[in-house]
């Protein structure tokens, strides 16, 4: 498969994994507290990425385990507590939208942070995007007028973390495989995670006793082994094989399913909400659509 379209296919299938991702984080929090449920992420993440690739620690030289460290906090570790509490208090599907927010943050901080110049089809296209989302969290907001919005602050500084995770990874560890880095960032974060775990009280009688004690222990694996660790590896080669800007537009087309799941399970969506998600789409192709480079610099004369 030509890189052009292999890049496409694991857009989409990044889309689909994703989006579903947040509402197992909803299943899973009813049987755990966001402390608890990230922890456990970190921790069982790490379990199932040692298996199938602890030996891709080898490609990581001494001098890329700093950043290969640093993505794991900013990239996984960080944004598995914030989601977890932001999902609390407002629906799997806004929290889905709010995402889309990633690419605006990762072309500025490219920018300005690494120096990754942009185009103006680039510009447009995330422009485009933030619109259309811009206009999905509007009418979520009248749809469910009684969820706390400031939770989704939460959801904001993960897609800032997120954003400067897809430029790490793009400037710094070009040259680690996609399972490297995805098995280093975990066998980083392993520790940290399993502290948080024994002091969150997740073995406690009255949550072991819980009535979704193993249903949402099983959301939670099935997150860890689809979400995290099966999507970690495509989405850093996504980013290996494109460009940053590029990959972190899967998040234009996570809300699409992340919407689709929270329907099934009972949150409402409307037409101009579906209409909204056209405008995303749009944006998507406005990012990706080719057209000469306009390298920006900061010290313009």
């Amino acid at each position: 498969m030509q890189g052009h379209n292999k890049k496409w296919v694991y857009l989409i299938t990044l889309s689909i994994i994703w989006g579903t991702s947040y509402i197992l984080i909803k299943k899973g929090l009813r049987g755990f507290s966001p402390i608890q449920l990230g922890a456990i992420r970190a921790v069982l993440s790490t379990f199932f990425l040692f298996v199938v690739g602890f030996k891709s620690m080898k490609t990581i030289s001494k001098k890329e385990w700093f950043w290969v460290g640093v993505s794991g906090i900013i990239g996984s570790f960080i944004p598995m507590f914030l989601f977890a509490f932001a999902e609390t208090e407002i629906d799997s599907s806004i929290a889905s939208i709010l995402n889309s927010l990633v690419p605006l943050f990762t072309l500025f901080i490219g920018l300005f942070a690494f120096g990754v110049g942009f185009n103006r089809n680039q510009l447009l296209g995330v422009v485009i995007g933030l619109i259309g989302a811009a206009f999905l969290i509007f009418f979520g907001t009248t749809v469910n007028p009684d969820q706390n919005y400031w939770y989704a602050g939460f959801v904001i500084v993960a897609t800032i973390c997120y954003a400067c995770n897809a430029n790490i990874i793009k400037s710094k560890l070009q040259n680690v495989s996609p399972m490297g880095i995805a098995v280093g960032n975990f066998a980083v974060i392993l520790i940290p995670g399993t502290i948080v775990l024994l002091f969150s009280g997740f073995l406690d009688r009255e949550v072991v006793a819980g009535p979704h004690f193993l249903t949402s222990l099983g959301y939670i694996a099935a997150l860890c082994i689809i979400s995290t660790c099966v999507a970690k590896i495509m989405f850093n080669r996504l980013i290996q094989i494109s460009t940053a800007v590029f990959s972190v537009s899967v998040t234009y087309l996570i809300p699409i399913v992340g919407i689709f799941w929270g329907l099934v399970d009972g949150e409402k969506f409307t037409l101009w909400q579906f209409i909204a998600a056209l405008v995303i789409l749009f944006g998507v192709y406005m990012v990706n659509k080719k057209k000469t480079p306009q390298r920006a610099s900061l010290n313009k004369s």
